[in-house]
């Protein structure tokens, strides 16, 4: 009988079974796309300096270093601790790039050239490695060596503005990391479009993605607007976006997620509530070019029809009426949504050092390739360092040299079981 995986092992399986990824990235941008990538059933390998990735430290967390967002953003990775300022951990790192598909790195250009780490370097190993250098900014432009933080970006590309301009008091960031995490959705696509070309035309090759840039893209697709013309047909911005109006509406006893959109919508919604004349008699619902030269005060009109039901009156009205809707979910509803519970999205898993969690599974379904069901757990700090030398060729002579000296570290004993 076939042995069960320890659950330490790398599990095969997944779109990406058999890419092997070196992980030089800390924080959320690049974790996050790796641990996509390890989603998908690639072999990530992360490297850390002996203090651990940032997230590590931020709570809330059961033991040292296992923080929850870096749980959830590490799981399917294995941990190597390497001092890059030390020569042979340099050599180390190279040596795990040139068995590597794919080298992820989010330190600044500038510094992993002087580690020997970039591109150059690399490719003299690794002929066929794709190496993913995430950045702040194109390094062809002024901004190339500014430090670049999801706050900065978000203000640099617009967010607090539009903020503000939607109604906010002051302007205010998204209380979300949104520019690490759409970047390491194009660290993502960069990844699997490179080893895409790597098979037709057999080439690695280095490719630079962007926060500033990812970000401009992502805010000026919805808000160039007027400006998208030369000369312009009108200022930037895209006013149902930025309209005050466009929020959960208030219902008599809370509020709803309402999307009356297209002209079907519109006469089904107003046959609801017993006003199906007013689709042909009042012009600012007419048509679509109507509703959107007058959308402040469709949405006022809205409004005010909807504080004269509860949440419940409107959701069921809607439905039967076949009106896009769904309710405002706080963080712990939406862990809780009937919908995930269905389908298994969030789950719980046992760590072997931190308990009991609840994760998050891969948001694709694949008929041919499916990722892996269970992937390996988030890894404690240069927990799989012995392991990892050693699979790179090093003798246990060498590996406790380097243990010794400091190059590498693995970690102390496992805590104690964490209370229940």
């Amino acid at each position: 009988m076939k042995e069960s995986p320890s659950p330490n092992e790398p599990r095969p399986g997944g779109p990406l079974a058999g890419v092997k990824v070196l992980d030089l990235t800390s924080v959320i941008m690049g974790p996050s796309a790796t641990q996509t990538l390890a989603s998908l059933g690639a072999q990530v390998i992360k490297v850390e300096s002996a203090d651990g990735d940032n997230m590590r430290h931020v709570g809330p967390m059961r033991h040292p270093g296992m923080g929850h967002i870096f749980l959830h953003g590490n799981h399917g990775k294995r941990s190597i601790v390497l001092d890059l300022k030390r020569s042979e951990a340099r050599e180390a790192a190279l040596r795990l790039a040139g068995r590597s598909d794919v080298v992820v790195s989010n330190i600044r250009p500038q510094a992993l050239a002087r580690l020997g780490l970039d591109y150059e370097a690399v490719r003299e190993r690794n002929p066929r490695v794709i190496h993913v250098t995430c950045c702040g900014f194109d390094q062809q432009g002024p901004y190339a060596a500014r430090p670049a933080y999801d706050d900065l970006i978000q203000g640099a590309t617009g967010i607090p503005w539009l903020m503000q301009q939607y109604g906010a008091p002051e302007p205010c960031y998204a209380p979300v990391t949104l520019a690490d995490r759409v970047t390491g959705l194009h660290v993502v696509s960069a990844v699997t479009a490179a080893l895409y070309a790597r098979e037709r035309t057999g080439c690695g090759q280095a490719v630079e993605v962007s926060m500033f840039e990812a970000m401009t893209q992502f805010v000026l697709a919805d808000h160039m607007a007027g400006r998208s013309f030369e000369p312009p047909l009108g200022p930037a911005g895209y006013p149902r976006l930025l309209t005050p109006h466009r929020r959960p509406y208030r219902t008599s006893d809370g509020h709803l997620c309402v999307l009356i959109y297209n002209d079907k919508h519109w006469r089904n919604f107003f046959a609801a509530i017993g006003e199906p004349e007013r689709m042909a008699t009042d012009q600012h619902f007419a048509t679509h070019a109507g509703r959107a030269a007058n959308i402040e005060a469709v949405y006022e009109d809205v409004a005010r029809l909807m504080a004269q039901r509860t949440t419940a009156e409107w959701r069921e009205l809607l439905d039967h009426a076949d009106v896009p809707n769904m309710p405002v979910n706080s963080p712990e509803e939406l862990m809780e949504d009937p919908h995930h519970r269905a389908t298994g999205f969030i789950r719980e898993a046992e760590h072997p050092t931190e308990g009991r969690l609840r994760m998050m599974g891969c948001p694709t379904r694949w008929t041919g390739t499916p990722p892996p069901e269970h992937t390996l757990p988030a890894p404690r700090l240069g927990e799989h360092s012995v392991a990892i030398l050693r699979e790179a060729g090093y003798s246990d002579s060498e590996i406790e040299r380097m243990l010794a000296s400091g190059a590498c570290s693995a970690p102390a004993a496992l805590p104690q079981e964490p209370a229940r």
